[in-house]
């Protein structure tokens, strides 16, 4: 196992979800809960699943497209979309 892989990706990925919407998600409904638990459960389940989708997902991608097109390709699309919430910010 590379530990250097696995400890830069579980930095990255803690700071990214620090604040994010499924973190308040999470925080609202163990606030509204009695049982915090399930919450958790619930919670980490969901978030290793998805990991697991985006591992697999990636793994597969890579065979078709070379990786610096991925990562050229997310960081547009980031950028694409913060450009559209700062333009068409929604609400009332």
């Amino acid at each position: 196992m590379d530990f250097k892989i696995m400890f830069t990706t579980f930095a990255m990925i803690f700071l990214a979800e620090l604040g994010d919407k499924t973190q308040l998600a999470t925080f609202a409904l163990a606030a509204e809960s009695k049982t915090r638990l399930a919450v958790f459960i619930g919670s980490a389940t969901a978030l290793v699943l998805t990991s697991l989708l985006a591992v697999l997902f990636g793994g597969a991608i890579t065979k078709l497209i070379p990786p610096n097109y991925i990562k050229a390709g997310a960081g547009t699309l980031f950028v694409v979309l913060g450009l559209w919430m700062l333009i068409f910010p929604g609400g009332k």
